[in-house]
């Protein structure tokens, strides 16, 4: 059944799902954050404002994706793993978000449509290189994938740094978040020569904290 939510019409990332994007990353997991965990966010001058762009953050917590659109302050479409569009409660809550499922191992032909669908909307792409949550901020299991997908797009990068979002680590007025928002990295021809940089960034914007799982 997730396969069948691999594909998204252009139309389906409207004002509704803005909205409801907007009221959930920023009114309710932004200000809870920011109140029980002092979110901070550096680098919000580095969001491009009116063109497309793929976002690409370190993924060290479930709530990663909630945080990095409260953060840029974009519409976003996440890619999520086809598995979490199984159970119907879930699958309803990601569509209404703009999410839509994708294959981890391979980046279907549904998936790249769905992409060019979203750079004619004012909404950008939202993805984690990493795959999944790593632990120690391991990037030996990288997507080369998200690098072809620029090139494909012909769109820039914009690299983020999440530091301190760990579930046990995040104590209500105890532990601290930070969201650090680095400068777009061009696409180019050599989709190495990307992932490299993309990975140097990430390691700069998280000041070299170990990351781990939920």
């Amino acid at each position: 059944m997730a396969k069948k939510y691999t594909k998204r019409e252009p139309k389906e990332f409207n004002k509704i799902s803005g909205i409801l994007q907007w009221i959930t990353c920023r009114l309710v997991y932004g200000t809870y954050y920011r109140i029980a965990c002092g979110l901070k966010i550096t680098g919000k001058e580095n969001v491009p404002k009116d063109k497309f762009f793929i976002v690409a953050s370190n993924h060290v917590s479930a709530i990663d994706p909630f945080l990095v659109i409260d953060a840029i302050g974009r519409h976003t479409a996440y890619m999520a793993k086809q598995e979490l569009f199984e159970k119907p409660l879930a699958r309803f809550f990601l569509i209404m978000l703009g999410a839509f499922a994708v294959n981890r191992e391979k980046l279907g032909v549904s998936t790249i449509k769905t992409a060019l669908g979203i750079k004619q909307t004012n909404w950008v792409l939202g993805l984690f290189p990493q795959g999944t949550r790593e632990i120690n901020g391991n990037m030996d299991n990288v997507s080369r994938g998200f690098a072809g997908l620029a090139k494909t797009l012909k769109c820039d990068i914009l690299p983020v740094g999440i530091v301190g979002a760990i579930k046990k680590e995040r104590k209500p007025f105890e532990s601290h978040i930070q969201i650090n928002i680095g400068k777009p990295i061009p696409y180019m021809e050599d989709t190495h020569e990307m992932i490299n940089i993309w990975k140097e960034k990430i390691a700069q914007l998280t000041a070299g904290e170990t990351n781990g799982k939920d």
